[in-house]
C-alpha cells in the first residue's frame, strides 16, 4: 500500500507541474482555464488517493473528496469561462468564436 500511495503522490505532483506549465504556455484565458482545471483535477485525484493509500483510515474520506471534486471542478471552470467570455476576454486567433452573437440575441429576447 505504501508503494501505491507514493506512486500516486508522485503522479499527482507531475500533473500539478504540467498544469502550471499549461497555464503559463496557453495563449488565452479559455485555454488556460482548460489546461489548469483538467491537470490540477487529475493531480488532486492522485494526491488525495495517494494519501488515502498511505493512511488507510482516511481512504473513505479521500474517496468522498474525489467525488466532490469530480462534481465541482468542471462546474467551476465552466462558470469562470462563461464569465470571462461575457466580460469580453480575447480569444486566441487560432480559434473560432462559435458563441458570437448568441448572448446578444438572448439578452434581446429577455428584454421583451
Amino acid at each position: 500500500m505504501k508503494v501505491i500511495g507514493d506512486v500516486l503522490i508522485i503522479i499527482g505532483g507531475i500533473f500539478y507541474l504540467l498544469g502550471g506549465l499549461g497555464i503559463f504556455r496557453m495563449p488565452d484565458v479559455f485555454n488556460r482555464i482548460q489546461a489548469g482545471t483538467k491537470a490540477t483535477t487529475l493531480g488532486a485525484f492522485s494526491l488525495i488517493l495517494g494519501v488515502g493509500f498511505l493512511n488507510p483510515s482516511w481512504f473513505l474520506k479521500s474517496l468522498i473528496l474525489v467525488v466532490f471534486m469530480t462534481i465541482t471542478n468542471p462546474v467551476g471552470s465552466s462558470v469562470l469561462a462563461r464569465a470571462s467570455y461575457l466580460h469580453g476576454a480575447k480569444i486566441a486567433k487560432l480559434q473560432k468564436d462559435d458563441l458570437k452573437g448568441l448572448y446578444e440575441k438572448e439578452e434581446m429576447s429577455q428584454d421583451d
